[in-house]
């Protein structure tokens, strides 16, 4: 008998799970606020979830795919542009929380400095947090930065999820590979959730499943 895969893909949802997905992301999804200073953080009167991922993941397209609105969360052209933790409210929701690309190479470094502090103490101290979802660039893997917001992770003991973004890049022949490369690296973290996400935001690929692990979180 085949020993299971660690951190095999997330199954297809239930009819109940992917209605309670739809329902949740159908209803209206709104800019709450952007944050620069932990004092601006909103009231934890909700759960939530947050967006972690590498500049130019696909980050804003996928939470734009996910709540069926092409421009809650703007993207930029310049990597990096964005320092704020940007807050949505979803209606009888969580918070979706976007937070500022990492690993950009154009930005000072007493902003990269900032930003890291902001996330480290948000990370560690938002008692309302329930997951993080690390953006994965399928046609690179987890890259030494995707590693560094990981141990973070590990360290403020967030359950965190690897999610695939541009799946739809890479060719079938390629994608057991890139598979393999995130698996063994996860599984040196404690804090991975034990199932992977596999997503394309210009297909729609993976986007009922996302929605519905989302809208199963309590």
């Amino acid at each position: 008998m085949t020993a299971p895969l660690p951190f095999p893909l997330a199954e297809e949802p239930d009819d109940a799970s992917r209605e309670a997905g739809r329902k949740l992301f159908a209803a209206q999804t709104d800019f709450l606020k952007g944050v620069v200073a932990m004092n601006g953080l909103p009231p934890d009167d909700r759960i939530e979830v947050c967006f972690a991922g590498r500049s130019n993941v696909g980050k804003s397209s996928l939470i734009n795919a996910l709540t069926g609105r092409k421009g809650l969360a703007r993207a930029s052209n310049t990597p990096g542009r964005t320092q704020e933790i940007n807050f949505f409210t979803t209606t009888d929701g969580p918070y979706l929380v976007d937070l500022p690309g990492y690993g950009f190479a154009n930005a000072p470094v007493s902003v990269v400095e900032k930003w890291q502090k902001l996330l480290k103490s948000y990370l560690s101290g938002r008692a309302s947090l329930r997951r993080a979802f690390v953006l994965i660039d399928t046609r690179h893997g987890i890259k030494a930065v995707d590693e560094e917001i990981m141990t973070l992770l590990d360290k403020s003991a967030v359950t965190f999820q690897a999610v695939l973004t541009k799946a739809d890049k890479v060719k079938a022949a390629d994608r057991d590979k890139i598979l393999k490369q995130v698996r063994e690296k996860l599984s040196k973290h404690p804090a991975a959730y034990p199932e992977l996400v596999m997503t394309s935001s210009e297909k729609g690929d993976g986007i009922a499943t996302l929605r519905a692990i989302i809208a199963g979180l309590d």
